[in-house]
Formats: structure tokens, C-alpha cells, sequence
């Protein structure tokens, strides 16, 4: 039985290795989950004999597809119970990451199946993120930062890189969310800053939210 301190590692492997393609190494991992290097050794050495990932000393690891199975899953789980938070019990987007990092270690596959159903097979999180389905196939959609994006072109926000609390309050408080418009007018080339139209009204955004914001050109 896999303990729920072993699914918040393969989790945190799984998005610092960029959805498993990549190795990780284990300072990246202690940063992630704020505990020590030696920790991390110790576990992915326990996680590399259940063969959840490969390990090699002083280079770092990687997951095996059994470990990516593992992680999708949770990622799934965790996306669901977002939409459900949002949708049935009015959370909003700010509010339902922490709730939902407990509900993702429920291991009921029928309750989450029966979730699926009940919010009629959602495609995405309430941060636009894809939600895979039950045999761990994603559906991705073609999007842009608002740093990479053209000036004179018209966008859609299709979904946010950061999540925290913080930046989520901030899209709010200037009526930036998902579905949300917006024309990109000018870059300032001093400190990458950007100028934007949405909603009829102007206003410049820093270089930390035009990476953070996902669009979709319209």
C-alpha cells in the first residue's frame, strides 16, 4: 500500500520533471516539498525499490511509467475535486487548491469514476488545467503566456501557471479570469511589462503575471 507522504513525493517529481519526462534532482525535491536533503534520499530510495522510479546517486530521478501512473492519478483526483468545490459547493478558484491536496489521497476509484460522471466529464480545472481521464489521457489546448504573446492581437484566458492564493486574489481584483478578453497593445522592452486592454478599460501588467497568465489567441 503506498502511504500518502509517498504520493506527495512521486506528485512533486511528476511536476518538477515536467510530467515525468525528465530526471529531477533531489535539492529540487526537498525545495518543493520544504524538507530535508536526506529525507529525500531516504524516500526515493524506498520509492525506487517499489520500482515507482528510477534513482541514480548524485544525478537525480526519474519516474517509471508505474510512478507516472501513480501521479496522473492524483493529478486527476486533485483537478476533480476542484471542479466539484467550485462548481456544487462555490469555492472560488483561490480557495480550493489546499482543500483539494487532501481530498487527492482518497483511493476510492468509484467515488472518483462516480465524481467524473456527476460533474459530466469535466476537460478542465478551474485554472484551465487539462484533467485526464480515467485512462490517464490528457486533453491539451494550444496556449501562449502573455509574456510570448503579439502585440495588436486579440486573446483569450485560457489559464494561470501560478495558482497560489495571492495571485489568483489579484487576477480577481482586476477582473482577469478564465474566458476573460484581452488585446495586447504594447511591451515595454525596459521591464518586459505589458500593456493590455480588457474589459474596455487599459492597464499595465508586470512581467511576473505576463508569465504567470495563460491565453489562446481568439
Amino acid at each position: 500500500m503506498i502511504t500518502l507522504t509517498e504520493e506527495n513525493y512521486i506528485k512533486a517529481i511528476y511536476h518538477l520533471g515536467k510530467y515525468g519526462k525528465e530526471m529531477v534532482n533531489t535539492n529540487a525535491i526537498a525545495e518543493a516539498l520544504d524538507t530535508k536533503a536526506s529525507s529525500v534520499t531516504d524516500m526515493v530510495k524506498k520509492l525506487s525499490e517499489k520500482g515507482y522510479l528510477n534513482y541514480k546517486k548524485y544525478q537525480g530521478v526519474i519516474l517509471t511509467e508505474k510512478g507516472k501512473d501513480v501521479a496522473v492519478n492524483i493529478v486527476r483526483k486533485h483537478r476533480l475535486w476542484e471542479v466539484f468545490l467550485v462548481e456544487k459547493l462555490n469555492f472560488t478558484w483561490d480557495e480550493v487548491h489546499e482543500v483539494a491536496e487532501h481530498l487527492e489521497h482518497i483511493r476510492s476509484e468509484k467515488l472518483i469514476n462516480e465524481l467524473e460522471a456527476f460533474l459530466e466529464f469535466p476537460m478542465y480545472d478551474p485554472h484551465g488545467d487539462p484533467i485526464p481521464d480515467r485512462h490517464g489521457n490528457f486533453k491539451n489546448i494550444d496556449k501562449v503566456a502573455l509574456a510570448q504573446s503579439e502585440v495588436g492581437k486579440v486573446y483569450t484566458c485560457v489559464g494561470v501557471k501560478d495558482t497560489s492564493s495571492k495571485f489568483l486574489k489579484y487576477l480577481d481584483s482586476n477582473n482577469i479570469g478564465l474566458g476573460t478578453i484581452i488585446e495586447v497593445l504594447y511591451k515595454e522592452p525596459f521591464d518586459n511589462s505589458v500593456k493590455i486592454k480588457l474589459n474596455a478599460a487599459e492597464m499595465v501588467v508586470s512581467q511576473n503575471v505576463a508569465k504567470n497568465l495563460f491565453l489562446k489567441e481568439v
